[in-house]
Parts: structure tokens; sequence; C-alpha cells
């Protein structure tokens, strides 16, 4: 259940406030309009009036509402008329008008505006016009003169909200700590509809602005990028001419004299004003120009990689920094994947955007390699390769995203806990259709017999606990496939899984060797150490034998392998 309270000021607000709800709507999606509740019981109801015209009613109905306010004259508030629409979730099952009159008691009760047992608190009416919502209507001054005390109301109806939904067995929304984005409001739902638009203007500019935040380096990189996308940008100057601020607009969404319909980027979401961008365009930095670079989806993988020790081990605000990171990653995946998972991979990127908000301030410098690695993707067409790249990618960000919901989970964050869930359904998706493809690539390349039975003889003496799920996972072929590769280009094998291993046990892996052949597929790409490396590695290994304590299944299979190093 979702309620939400607007504040209207002017002369005749109440009045236009009625005749809004006992109006057609702006989609005539308003059906039988008339009254479950009010202050006293006997409010005139304009939709349920045989002996006077509708129009009258609703004069008198407004007159009534507004008496306190005339009352006070010149001394009445600047704000004055109270609205709150509460909606119900649509799997939730219809109400009667009497449920929704106890709820709209409720409500103005926990407002402030109405409390129970107050006969001078506010004059309010609470009007139905659909099966799933209602609209309650309350004037700002008291009937003793006096203005309600209503301090903190949202946050107020909000947990009375929540408390309903159990009290009604309604869908149960998770409490929220003012981080989340502004939610589009019916007009602009209705509008959208009647546009043909699957989402409001509000969801595609926010999506946009999001996404140019995620791949530019630089503030004028940013507008650029907005443009580029088809969004009107309006600069916000100050006196001095420095820039303070910005808005945006979409062509072809305009206002009834034909004017761009203009959000400001913090109306889009607090941390889309421009204070904020420049802050993570500024803590990411300009790389350096001695930086050498590698495979960005090799980079991007690693620094991924990193976001479950950052998560299980370092400070709160580097951990929030860490999911910034990630969010902005899966906000340009879309533009490198193929057509066939876009879509799932923008639902994942536009759930996951709850979760990289919260009232802990973000470490942002703390990521910015998985930042850079991601731009370089995006500016590398050739980078996309056969889609390896990517799945490998998803790989390490599926662990990312559901070590992040447990993260939420335990600081309480119910609504980011819930974002990374879903997101974390869409992801799911989108990684088996690009690894199957890449995994069957690898699988036609399958080794012989026998070197097949030499890896699975590795794996029992490397990986004893999970040998067997490995050999069993369908990935199995394209795993031999990939040790191949890296035993051709020089790698120890016992030492490469060694690295694999040591990064994150396969615990939790769903397929093993599925996320076993990414890691080491990666791994492979590194330059093999050569025989003088490799020989003094070895001497090492040995000197460490006799101070290493041999685990019971180390004695049975007479291999000793040196613990990974931490990270």
């Amino acid at each position: 259940m979702i309620p939400k309270i607007i504040l209207g000021r002017g002369e005749r607000a109440t009045r236009r406030l009625i005749s809004y709800l006992y109006g057609p709507g702006s989609a005539n999606e308003h059906t039988d309009p008339h009254l479950v509740a009010s202050w006293n019981g006997f409010a005139p109801d304009p939709g349920r009036s045989p002996h006077r015209h509708p129009k009258d009613v609703e004069e008198q109905l407004a007159a009534q509402l507004d008496q306190p306010v005339k009352m006070l004259g010149k001394r009445a508030p600047a704000t004055t008329v109270w609205h709150c629409p509460v909606r119900a979730a649509p799997e939730d099952p219809i109400l009667t008008d009497a449920q929704w009159a106890d709820i709209a008691r409720r409500i103005v009760a926990a407002a402030g505006i109405a409390p129970t047992g107050d006969e001078e608190a506010c004059r309010w009416v609470a009007v139905r016009h659909a099966d799933d919502h209602i609209h309650i209507a309350a004037t700002l001054v008291r009937q003793d003169g006096r203005r309600p005390r209503r301090d903190h109301d949202i946050r107020a109806v909000q947990r009375e909200a929540r408390k309903i939904e159990a009290d009604f067995g309604l869908r149960r929304l998770h409490p929220g700590d003012g981080t989340a984005a502004k939610r589009p409001t019916s007009k602009e739902h209705f509008k959208a509809k009647r546009q043909g638009q699957e989402t409001t203007s509000r969801e595609i500019l926010r999506a946009r602005v999001r996404r140019a935040v995620a791949a530019a380096s630089s503030e004028a990189e940013f507008f650029a990028l907005l443009e580029a996308t088809g969004v009107r940008v309006r600069p916000k100057a100050g006196p001095s001419g420095d820039v303070l601020g910005y808005s945006v607009a979409l062509p072809q969404d305009l206002n009834k004299n034909g004017e761009p319909v203009w959000f400001s980027g913090s109306t889009l979401a607090g941390d889309l004003s421009l204070p904020q961008i420049r802050r993570r365009l500024t803590s990411t930095g300009p790389e350096p120009a001695t930086a050498r670079r590698g495979d960005p989806w090799h980079e991007a993988t690693a620094a991924t990689e990193r976001i479950p020790h950052h998560i299980t081990h370092s400070a709160d605000h580097i951990v929030q920094g860490q999911l910034v990171a990630l969010g902005g990653t899966l906000a340009l995946l879309p533009l490198t994947a193929p057509a066939s998972v876009r879509s799932e991979l923008e639902r994942a990127a536009a759930a996951f955007e709850r979760a990289t908000r919260s009232r802990i301030t973000a470490d942002l410098a703390s990521a910015r390699v998985l930042r850079r690695s991601v731009q370089t993707i995006l500016r590398t067409p050739a980078a996309t390769g056969d889609g390896a790249g990517l799945a490998m990618l998803l790989d390490a960000v599926l662990i990312a995203v559901a070590l992040a919901a447990h993260w939420h989970r335990t600081h309480q964050h119910a609504q980011q806990e819930g974002a990374a869930k879903q997101a974390l359904i869409h992801l799911h998706t989108a990684h088996a259709q690009v690894a199957i493809p890449a995994l069957n690539g690898l699988a036609r390349r399958t080794p012989g017999l026998q070197t097949r039975q030499r890896y699975a003889r590795l794996l029992q003496q490397a990986v004893p606990k999970h040998a067997d799920r490995i050999l069993q996972d369908p990935a199995w072929n394209a795993l031999a496939t990939t040790l191949t590769d890296a035993e051709r280009a020089g790698h120890d094998l016992s030492v490469l899984l060694d690295q694999a291993l040591g990064r994150r046990t396969l615990d939790d892996a769903r397929n093993p060797a599925r996320t076993l052949t990414w890691r080491i597929h990666r791994l492979g790409r590194r330059h093999a150490p050569g025989p003088r490396a490799q020989a003094a590695r070895s001497r090492s290994g040995a000197a460490q034998f006799s101070s290493t304590t041999i685990r019971p299944a180390e004695a049975t299979t007479g291999v000793v392998r040196s613990q990974p190093r931490r990270r």
C-alpha cells in the first residue's frame, strides 16, 4: 500500500482538488467517484446526491472543508490543502468501502490531521473512484483555529501503511529510509499510457542520466553523452556564470502549452544532482598516462571479483562505494550485450539501481578500477569479442549482487535488499543466455579422453570437496578446453587452480565448472611465468613443505597445496 502526500496552496486549492476527484480524470480513469468517509460522517457527497446538480454539491463540499480556513481570514496559512492518495498493490484483494474508510481514518490519525477522538481536528474526506485506491483531502486548519501538529507526517503515514498491510493481509512493502528516487505521479503514468510508452518520461530520463554518469569521465562528456542519447539539457547558471545545476527533458514530452517538461537532476534521484555527479566524476579521476591497459573484460571481472571481499572485510563506506560502481557497471552492460539479452540486463540495472543508495556515504575512489575498465569496454567496440568476456563478467557480477543483498539484509536496508534480489532474477536469465553459447563454443574443442582424465585427477587433488560436482556439471567439457588452452600457454595448472580457488571458494557456486571455467579463462590469459620463475616457485614450495601441516586429504593424495595469499 502506497500513500503519497501532496500539499496544495492558493485561494481555490480545495475547490480544484474536489473538482478533480469527482471529475472524469485526465484519462477518463475515474469511475463512480463517491465518499467512503469524512470528518463527521455527514459530509455532502457529489457522487451520490440524486436531488442536486453534482457541481453544486462539489461547491458545498469544498465550502465546508474550507470553513475553518476562511474563519482565519488573512491569518490563514499559505498552504491549506493536504492531499494523500492511498493505493493498493495490483495483486491485493479488492477492499470494500468500509475497509477503505477504516484505512482513511488510520491515515489521517497517523498524520496528525485528525487524531482519534479529537473533535476539533481538521476537516477531511476520503473519495474512492477506483477499486484499488482512495484520495484523502483535508484542509490544514483545525476547527478550533489552530494548525495541526503533523511533524514528520510522511514517515508516520508510511509506518501506518506497513501496519495496515499486515492487518488487512495486503502485499507487504519494505520500510524506506528516505533514499528512494521520487516515484512517477499518476498523471505521468496516464500520459505515458496515452503516448504508447511502457515507462514514464521521468523513468526514461533517470535511466539515461544514470547511464551517462557511468560512462562519462568529465562533466563536459556527461552533458555530451546526454545530448547524444536524445535528451534535451538545460544548464542552470548562477550570477557568476558558473553552472550550478541542470534540467533534462525528452523532445516528445510536452505540456499543454507545447513546451518541454523539464526535470531537474535532483528530482530524478538524490544522487543525480549536479554536485553529486561532480563528486563521482572527481573521485574517479583521470587515468595515469603511464598505465598499461590489459584486456578490459578481464580487468572489470577482476575488480568485480574483489567486491565480495570488500563486502565481508571492508568498512561500510567502502562497500557502499563498491555497490555504486557495480550499479554503474550494470547500467552500461546493455550497451555491450547482444540484442537478445539487452532487455534483461536493462531490467537488472533498473532494479539494482535502488540497491546502490543508502544513508551510508560512499567511498567512490575505492572502485575507480571497475569504473574505468567498464568505460574502456564501452569505448572499444572490438572488445565485445565472442561473448566469453560478458559471460565471465556476469558470473562475477552474480556473486557480487548476491553478497550485496546479504550485506543490505544485515544492515536492515529492506528496500535495497529486495532490489538486489530482484536484480538477481534478471541477471540469472541474462547470464544463461550469454553463457550457454560461449560454453558450447568451448565444449566443441574438448580435448581427448586421456587429457580429460588427467584433468579429473588434478581436480580430485586440487579441490576434492567439489571435484564430483565439477565433473558432473554440464560445463565440464568447456572447463577442460580452458585448462588445455592455459596449459598450451605455458601455465602450471596446479598453480593456476590454486589461484582460481584462492579468490573465492566454490561453496556458493550453482555451477562450479562454469564458475571455474571463467576464472581459469581470465587467469590463463595472463603472461605465463618462464622456466626460471617456475623453478623458483617450486623451490619455494619445497622449502615450505617441512613447516606445513598436512591435512588428511593431502596425506591421502600426496599433494600439498600452499595457502593462497589473502587480499
